[in-house]
């Protein structure tokens, strides 16, 4: 008697019916994007801001619920899973896209600024982690967005970028800690998003620089790193923990290259 084998639904891998996902950073550009994304295909939300309009907002349009905090101390990490727990049940997976940079020298980082900078990067990433273990007691996806700049030397963001590799760090070790429990932590590194915030502060020009130095052409768009996070937080990324992926255009395997002219000696090499 043949066996018949079993055919894999791979549609249905990105099926989240029922599952109850905490989005930290939901408010807005990448955040809000990926919420909606984790809504279309059947998860049952809490979205976080520290902004309750933005937070209540999204809320709205994706059918879930919503809480504000400031998630870079321990007490604000603590009262959202409490009241996610209290909403959605047993949590089912986790989305971080808290982080913003500020962009300068060295130099002209005094102690307030550095203390932020941890704070909302790194702190609050080890916050949520801490929180895991008993919040997801059947395990799921944990997804943090990090950056390029963890990655590589990026001008005047040297300590925005020294906190993103330390939680690129984090995460891997998560994953090898949290990994027999059931939980997958993943992290993103995107280079540039054409994200609301960042849409106001640089100008067409900046944009097409910005555009110039991508191999694909262009920066990113929200909705091209909601879908990466979409597939680290579903079934198809069922055997993916401790990855630092690039979504980059290609920006990670490039160098900008100054613009030599050779003479006739050089040209072969």
């Amino acid at each position: 008697m043949t066996k018949t084998a079993t055919v894999q639904d791979y549609p249905g891998l990105l099926n989240l019916e029922g599952r109850g996902f905490v989005v930290l950073g939901a408010g807005d550009g990448i955040g809000a994007e990926i919420s909606r994304a984790l809504a279309q295909c059947g998860a049952r939300l809490f979205c976080v801001d520290i902004v309750e309009e933005r937070a209540r907002a999204i809320a709205e349009v994706v059918g879930g619920f919503y809480g504000a905090a400031d998630v870079t101390t321990a007490e604000g990490v603590t009262t959202v899973f409490k009241a996610a727990q209290a909403k959605l049940g047993v949590i089912r997976g986790v989305v971080d896209v808290i982080g913003v940079a500020r962009i300068k020298p060295i130099a002209e980082f005094d102690d307030d600024d550095f203390e932020w900078q941890i704070g909302i990067v790194l702190r609050h990433a080890f916050y949520t982690l801490r929180m895991i273990s008993q919040a997801m007691p059947e395990g799921g996806p944990v997804t943090f967005v990090g950056s390029m700049s963890g990655n590589r030397v990026v001008a005047d963001q040297v300590i925005y970028g020294t906190s993103k590799a330390a939680l690129h760090h984090l995460v891997r070790g998560a994953a090898a800690e949290l990994g027999p429990k059931g939980v997958r932590v993943n992290v993103i590194a995107p280079s540039f998003v054409k994200t609301p915030r960042l849409l106001e502060l640089l100008d067409e020009a900046q944009w097409d620089a910005i555009d110039r130095k991508v191999p694909l052409g262009r920066a990113a768009t929200p909705e091209e790193i909601a879908a990466i996070l979409l597939f680290l937080s579903s079934d198809m990324a069922s055997h993916v923990s401790g990855v630092v992926l690039p979504v980059d255009g290609g920006v990670s395997v490039s160098a900008a290259l100054p613009d030599l002219t050779f003479g006739p000696a050089s040209r072969d090499g």
